[in-house]
């Protein structure tokens, strides 16, 4: 039971998957998908495959969810009975929706508290995803903030095809742009302890890449011992995602859940097509 009546808010670039939106207590500001000429908001008018099928021609930018949009869901959140929210948006090294969240909540009757992830896609989601489960479950906001506030809690892995997209959107971090011009090399990156894109690994080829991504969450695992743990599989119109979804159903049986989904509109602007991505979150 949701004693304290809290709600829980992302920006749509941390990638919880829809049905889980549906079942939890967990509200959506879309970022803005900006073309020369239209203005998109984030899975509302816009679709992933939408964006990867004009990339050829176009490639747009993005922005902050509007003040519109994010005074709406403060608005339906307040309607729904809420009265206390904790909002988890993406790094704020990467996006500006971090302090832009926290201005508007200081502007709320309701009682807010803003967490940067330093984190992208599911990485930041799946704080999110706790945090519902524990307002569900009945534990205090003071409680869900402290539990859900060590960013050292999660962890992402993402493969890419091309860096392509990352350079033109500047936002390539402290990924060197020379990995991506290498034959065949499909970098893995991830964010580091201050939320900016770092490349964790290379490989050469595509079939190489799940056992890559394998490996690299095992040592994020053994880092943490017997830890209870959540895992997310997360693509962008990538073929080989549900082949890692399945081997990693039978190689981590011991994880309490592994989610899947794909990524957003937003993100992939800044990827491009053939993303495939694994998120780690330690619980409680």
């Amino acid at each position: 039971m949701n004693k304290e009546k809290i709600a829980i808010l992302v920006d749509s670039a941390c990638d919880v998957p829809q049905y889980l939106q549906e079942e939890l207590p967990i509200y959506c500001a879309p970022v803005t998908i900006q073309y020369p000429n239209e203005c998109y908001f984030d899975r509302v008018n816009i679709t992933p495959d939408e964006v990867y099928d004009r990339l050829e021609k176009e490639i747009p930018t993005t922005s902050l969810p509007t003040g519109e949009n994010v005074e709406k869901v403060l608005t339906q959140i307040q309607k729904d009975g809420y009265e206390k929210v904790i909002a988890f948006t993406i790094s704020s090294a990467l996006s500006g929706t971090y302090r832009f969240i926290e201005l508007m909540l200081e502007d709320s009757p309701l009682e807010g508290k803003v967490i940067d992830t330093k984190s992208i896609g599911i990485g930041s989601g799946l704080f999110a995803i706790e945090a519902a489960q524990l307002a569900e479950s009945g534990r205090t906001f003071a409680e869900i903030v402290r539990t859900c506030s060590e960013t050292k809690k999660s962890k992402v892995f993402i493969s890419l095809s091309t860096l392509e997209y990352l350079q033109k959107g500047g936002r390539i971090g402290l990924v060197s742009a020379k990995v991506g011009q290498l034959l065949k090399v499909k970098p893995i990156i991830s964010c580091n302890h201050e939320g900016v894109y770092y490349t964790a690994a290379k490989v050469r080829g595509k079939r190489k890449r799940i056992p890559e991504l394998l490996k690299l969450v095992d040592e994020v695992l053994d880092e943490h011992g017997q830890h209870p743990f959540v895992l997310a599989v997360a693509h962008g119109k990538d073929d080989q995602a549900e082949a890692l979804y399945e081997e990693m159903k039978e190689r981590y049986s011991h994880a309490q859940h592994i989610y899947y989904g794909d990524i957003s509109p937003a993100l992939g602007v800044h990827t491009g097509p053939g993303l495939l991505g694994v998120g780690i979150y330690f619980l409680g």
